[in-house]
């Protein structure tokens, strides 16, 4: 222990002022040491041993060998983009079930080779949510984006003391584009349905599993070995380094007035104590740079300066437009500042439109498509005729949009400014908002039909009543 005072080169004598110190030292210490984490209530019965197979790992493999397997069928049936982002989930799941029977076998180790054990499955994760990001373009966006958001729920081994809720969560961050690729294939292809809808199943068995098995906490077995002896060759290396750490000068000081009121002030400092401590930069950490474990002596290196806050619609570069048709997708982006309207025509009703990154111009969709979306735009004016599904707006400011013909449904999410133009076949439309404002609806009134403005509200009060609660917008919402 860092605080035994009896290792020293002569005969030590603690005095009572002394033996104080060492008492309070040691409350500090217990205290840095719950702050880092308390282990999870487990059980050894769901640890297991080497006897034979724990309910841990087979209670996982019941899943990897069910809803995965089902999952991984179901997309390779429809085949596209969504092919290397099926392969790399499949692969996460078998990482995490290795990490799995890890635990089954030893104890709960230390953060740090919590980590290392956890790298292949972190890894894969990253690769996942850039295979997305990489597909903004594709016709399967909103698969990947199921995929993406849900993906993130195998994290749930590193959370206690409540992991389903955890992963209940990113299900529910899944099902914002599950229920997109419901809307849009219920009809038209059931096969990209039943894909959607066994990712959903793999969510739910695995929150089931945890349920079940890790209440609290993923299991670890408490008569089990030490889990870096599972690590690759190359991990305790990373670890060797942190002997190195000298111990704190003011323990290792011969004892003397100096010495104890030194101390005393670092005491009283309570969680200030830490407040002097120096970041690490990624280029100074072993575990990262390899080459660094050869010598004992890591490079200084200069903070660098904060990069400038980004604006709203602040490209790193300015990219070149693009609007054309590609496969059965109109794509318009990056138009800026078009004096002339922008004309989509010779439209067919299974053709989408995706808007992304305009600002100041106006675009005009002829004839009847599937679907238009608009995504992160600025000052944007859309004119349509009418469409098979949903009008969306997401991550925009000040837009307006017209529907001069048939319109159902117009979702508008994290939208700040939004006026919407109905005409008379589409006044019973439907509008869905979330997390958005200064939102406005006109409709046609009267004979000569003159538009009538009237507010979306945006403030609500919710009471408890009869048994259920009862939403209403309140009297200044408008």
């Amino acid at each position: 222990s860092i605080w035994n005072l009896s290792q020293t080169n002569r005969p030590f004598i603690m005095s009572a002022d002394l033996a104080n110190l060492v008492a309070r030292l040691e409350k500090v210490a217990t205290r840095l040491e719950s702050a880092g984490g308390a282990p999870a209530a487990s059980s050894a019965a769901a640890g297991g041993d080497d006897s034979g197979e724990s309910p841990s790992l087979a209670g996982y493999d019941e899943i990897v060998n069910g809803s995965v397997k089902a999952f991984v069928a179901a997309g390779q049936a429809i085949g596209g983009d969504i092919a290397p982002m099926i392969t790399k989930v499949e692969a996460a799941f078998q990482a995490q079930r290795a990490f799995i029977e890890i635990s089954t076998k030893s104890k709960k180790p230390d953060q740090a080779t919590m980590g290392n054990l956890l790298q292949p499955t972190s890894s894969l994760l990253q690769e996942i949510v850039a295979i997305r990001e990489a597909g903004r373009r594709s016709d399967q966006f909103n698969h990947m984006s199921a995929i993406s958001e849900g993906i993130p729920a195998l994290g749930w081994v590193g959370v206690e003391p409540k992991p389903a809720p955890f992963v209940k969560d990113m299900k529910d961050a899944a099902q914002f584009y599950v229920n997109r690729v419901l809307k849009d294939f219920k009809e038209s292809d059931p096969k990209q349905c039943a894909f959607v809808k066994a990712w959903v199943q793999v969510l739910d068995d695995l929150i089931a599993y945890i349920k079940r098995v890790h209440t609290t906490g993923l299991v670890w077995n408490k008569s089990g070995g030490d889990a870096s002896s599972f690590k690759s060759a190359a991990a305790p290396a990373a670890a060797a380094p942190a002997k190195a750490t000298p111990k704190p000068a003011a323990v290792t000081k011969p004892a003397g007035a100096d010495a104890k009121g030194g101390l005393f002030a670092a005491l009283n400092k309570g969680g200030a104590v830490t407040s002097g401590l120096k970041r690490v930069d990624k280029s100074q950490m072993t575990h990262k740079n390899p080459e660094l474990r050869a010598s004992s002596v890591v490079k200084d290196v200069k903070p660098k300066a904060a990069a400038p806050a980004r604006k709203f619609g602040a490209d790193a570069k300015a990219k070149d437009p693009v609007f054309g048709l590609t496969g059965k997708k109109w794509t318009v982006e990056y138009q800026r500042n078009n004096g002339e309207p922008l004309v989509i025509d010779n439209t067919e009703v299974k053709q989408t439109v995706y808007i992304y990154k305009c600002e100041n111009c106006t675009i005009q969709v002829k004839g009847k498509v599937n679907s238009i979306t608009v995504d992160g735009c600025k000052k944007v004016a859309v004119v349509f005729d009418s469409l098979v599904s949903a009008f969306e707006i997401v991550n925009c400011q000040r837009i307006q949009v017209q529907v001069t013909g048939i319109c159902n449904t117009v979702n508008i999410d994290k939208t700040d400014g939004v006026q919407v133009y109905l005409s008379k076949d589409s006044v019973a439309a439907q509008v869905v908002t979330a997390k958005s404002s200064e939102m406005n609806i006109s409709v046609p009134s009267g004979a000569d039909g003159e538009f009538v403005e009237m507010p979306i509200p945006e403030q609500y009060k919710t009471v408890y009543a009869d048994g259920k609660l009862v939403t209403q917008p309140t009297d200044i919402a408008g």
